[in-house]
């Protein structure tokens, strides 16, 4: 938690020395927005995390010309807090708005076009239209598995995403195996206590309980929450998730 006061702290010290030096629309001013939204975020409190990337915006929007890539930048910025906040229609078109500007903007096959891809896969499948959430989780990855190598980690975000959707329909299989795809590659490239080595100690979890692997689920719930309480603050939306996790596998 310290590290996510420490990190507010130093940006808004540069943010007020900004303030004092440009003038109210100057691109950097923008980015200090920005910085403070992404701290926001990670803490998990998304109503401050929408209110700094949205000034962010409105400067961008006035001083950028309409495909600049810092403008697909804070549109998926905004797109991903609004799916936090479960406002998926909101998610789309700022998601959407960021792919429009990736499509012009870059080469096909080109990494930043699969993170929007991603994106959008991940917004239909929270809604759980899980073909479509497919379909562009697979546009994502056949990039990725062209543009990276094979142990990096936006490959292993594709995976969890495909086992996620799979976990949805049932197939737990298949779900277990992307799942476990995922999770090789995040134990070769993240540090021991990486939060995304969490969020697959959890999804393997989760899979495990609903094939009915009752101590396979717990010791893997265990090991995403003690992760988690060294690097969230204990208010967390993923803590809590974790823990209603762990309380229904207790319940069994």
């Amino acid at each position: 938690m310290g590290d996510y006061s420490r990190a507010l702290e130093y940006y808004e010290k540069a943010h007020k020395i900004r303030e004092k030096a440009l003038s109210p629309n100057h691109p950097d001013l923008a980015t200090s927005y920005n910085n403070i939204g992404r701290v926001y975020n990670n803490m998990g409190d998304y109503s401050k995390a929408l209110e700094f990337y949205e000034k962010s915006l409105k400067i961008e929007e006035k001083a950028l010309p309409p495909n600049h890539p810092d403008l697909a930048i804070s549109y998926n910025n905004i797109g991903g807090v609004y799916k936090d906040m479960g406002d998926y229609s909101k998610a789309l078109e700022f998601h959407k708005k960021a792919l429009k500007i990736k499509e012009k903007a870059l080469p096909p096959n080109y990494p930043d076009l699969a993170q929007s891809y991603n994106n959008i896969g991940l917004v239909y499948h929270n809604m759980g239209k899980y073909s479509k959430a497919l379909e562009f989780y697979e546009k994502a990855l056949k990039i990725f598995e062209k543009a990276l190598p094979p142990n990096h980690s936006s490959l292993a975000t594709s995976y969890n995403n495909i086992g996620g959707v799979y976990d949805e329909m049932r197939d737990y299989s298949k779900a277990l195996e992307f799942y476990e795809k995922a999770h090789k590659i995040y134990e070769k490239a993240l540090p021991p206590n990486h939060p995304n080595l969490a969020i697959s100690y959890g999804n393997i979890g989760q899979v495990y309980k609903n094939m009915g692997n009752y101590s396979k689920a717990l010791s893997f719930l265990e090991k995403a929450l003690a992760i988690q309480q060294i690097t969230l603050p204990p208010s967390h939306p993923y803590i809590k998730e974790t823990i209603r996790r762990l309380n229904n596998v207790k319940k069994v």
